[in-house]
């Protein structure tokens, strides 16, 4: 079950911001990690993962972490539109990329 788990965290430089990158992408199950520099929240999404003792890694680091929200991500629909590559044959036309019909 994919998760994402929204952290807020105390950030007050970029050194800060690298560390709870760091710390959250090592974490295992984690597929994206991301910052909203605003806010001080560390969004995390992944498989399986933590929530518990990622915000208990994150405060030995950095000093505070709050878990604000855990929700589960909805799974992508099974049918992708892949884009159509169209080449012609002349090389002075350029390559054509059509949307998915």
């Amino acid at each position: 079950m994919k998760q994402k788990i929204v952290m807020k965290v105390q950030m007050n430089c970029e050194k800060g911001r690298t560390k709870a990158m760091k710390i959250a992408a090592v974490v295992e199950g984690v597929i994206s990690v991301a910052i909203e520099r605003e806010k001080s929240l560390v969004v995390v999404i992944g498989d399986g993962v933590d929530s518990v003792s990622l915000a208990g890694s994150l405060r030995k680091k950095l000093g505070s972490a709050t878990i604000e929200s855990v929700q589960e991500v909805k799974a992508e629909s099974a049918e992708k539109k892949y884009p159509i590559i169209c080449f012609s044959q002349y090389r002075q036309y350029p390559m054509y990329i059509c949307s998915g019909f």
